[in-house]
């Protein structure tokens, strides 16, 4: 804990020397001072509130439809061939596209609406479940399908209590980045959409060229990742890997 104090509080003195140092203009390089400021502004006159329950909102919907859909998409293309040599292809492909890349497709389909920003955030978060699924269900020990075959589990039930457990730790790293990557989706398609998210409070600060603004936000968004990983992933993450045997 202190070692994290003193790197942080080493930094703010850098960024304080920096943006002293003259050399940019305080609304290209804003202070600390300045962005605190800022943040304090936007939580008091409820700019930031709005923003931060709007976008996380649409990331929680889209999130939600990626881990359903990834979830289960894996665990058929991790045990069917068939769907593995033709799909998993098609899934793999995909995946090397940057989210960004489906903005225009959104775009197209659906017009600059909500479903246009939950299409892009799915899409974002949806392959990488489905990926990390996928490897969890192949990385499976043979010997614990056997002896779960040996003991009577077929069907659902082979899934259920077998596979999908084995898979566990995979799975929940691909829900990680999922998260990461509905989040980057997230404030790609809210620049572009003219709305009351987190990513038009960045584009508006771009526009008026208030760097302060923009860095508010960067933080803003960088503690709402903290904060969930810490609340939500690394407890589920450390109870997965001691229930396996994967602490040290």
């Amino acid at each position: 804990m202190t070692r994290k104090l003193i790197f942080f509080a080493t930094l703010l003195a850098v960024w304080q020397i920096a943006a002293s140092s003259g050399l940019w203009a305080e609304y290209i390089f804003p202070s600390p001072m300045s962005v605190a400021q800022t943040l304090v502004r936007g939580f008091v006159n409820g700019t930031f509130i709005v923003g931060i329950v709007t976008s996380l909102q649409r990331l929680l919907i889209g999130f939600g439809i990626s881990a359903v859909i990834g979830v289960i998409s894996g665990l058929a293309l991790g045990r069917v061939k068939l769907l593995d040599e033709t799909f998993g292809a098609l899934v793999l492909g995909l995946q090397t596209l940057p989210s960004i890349c489906w903005l225009p497709l959104a775009l197209l389909w659906f017009g600059l609406s909500e479903t246009a920003i939950l299409f892009v955030v799915v899409m974002g978060a949806l392959l990488a479940i489905t990926t990390a699924t996928e490897a969890g269900v192949k990385n499976t020990p043979p010997l614990y399908l056997r002896a779960a075959r040996n003991l009577g589990a077929r069907g659902w039930k082979l899934y259920a209590l077998v596979i999908l457990p084995a898979a566990l730790p995979e799975i929940i790293t691909g829900m990680k980045l999922g998260w990461s990557f509905a989040w980057r989706s997230l404030m790609a398609a809210e620049l572009l959409y003219v709305s009351l998210g987190l990513g038009h409070l960045l584009m508006m600060g771009r526009e008026l060229n208030d760097m302060s603004q923009v860095v508010a936000v960067m933080l803003v968004i960088i503690a709402i990742g903290l904060v969930v990983d810490r609340l939500i992933f690394a407890p589920i993450e450390t109870r997965v890997r001691a229930r396996w045997g994967l602490t040290g």
